[in-house]
């Protein structure tokens, strides 16, 4: 079983960066996925981004395009999620999911993170004020 655990979360003026690590034990992450999810108060868990760890594929949501990067490091089984330019709609309690896949599923792993499933973490909380 898959045990991400999330890191680097803290309070942040706008227009600040943040780096969160996201560190999964329990297996070595290859054909594997990774979600970054995030949840504001009061409002549904939106999937920030998606990351197929075998080919380096990212999908990014429009709303942090441009703005955050995922990056990995294998030896440490870890994904990274650097958050530039942030912005007080950013705060949010953000976590990592993991999930396998195969060959069948390279197309449609990251899509559909709304009903996503995986493991998941336990949060860590980013607070971006003015």
């Amino acid at each position: 079983q898959l045990r991400p655990v999330e890191s680097g979360g803290g309070s942040v003026q706008s227009g600040g960066s943040l780096r969160l690590s996201c560190t999964v034990s329990g297996g070595r992450l290859d054909w594997h996925a990774v979600v970054w999810f995030r949840q504001a108060p009061g409002q549904a868990h939106e999937g920030v981004s998606c990351m197929r760890i075998r080919d380096g594929y990212t999908y990014y949501a429009d709303s942090v395009k441009g703005r955050f990067s995922v990056s990995k490091d294998n030896a440490k089984n870890t994904v990274y999620l650097n958050m530039d330019n942030l912005k007080i709609e950013d705060t949010a309690v953000y976590y990592c999911a993991a999930k396998d896949y195969d060959l069948a599923r390279v197309e449609t792993v990251c899509t559909n993170l709304d009903t996503w499933g995986g493991y998941w973490g336990q949060g860590t909380q980013v607070t971006v004020s003015s």
